[in-house]
């Protein structure tokens, strides 16, 4: 059975949770310490796996401006990603 409270799904099925994302009022706020201690134990970084999660939505979508409106970034930011991700698809720089 899914707990999960129902709402908005991002394009992907891999949803980050972090104390910033999730909020429900019957349970308490996230902290960074508990957080954190979950990436220590199994010896990953929270900035690799944001990197990651960018990265994989970047490869399904291909298209900057869903990154930008879905990860908050800078639209340079999310041009490099996709980018990375289809390096094939890039286009040449100008000068």
């Amino acid at each position: 059975m899914n707990d999960a409270p129902a709402g908005p799904r991002p394009p992907t099925p891999h949803l980050l949770v972090t104390a910033q994302t999730y909020r429900h009022p019957a349970s308490p706020q996230i902290s960074y310490t508990g957080m954190r201690s979950a990436f220590d134990q199994i010896g990953l970084l929270p900035r690799q796996l944001w990197t990651d999660r960018v990265l994989d939505e970047a490869r399904e979508t291909a298209d900057p401006i869903c990154l930008v409106r879905l990860f908050g970034i800078h639209p340079r930011v999310a041009v490099k990603y996709v980018h990375t991700a289809h390096p094939d698809k890039a286009l040449p720089r100008i000068r």
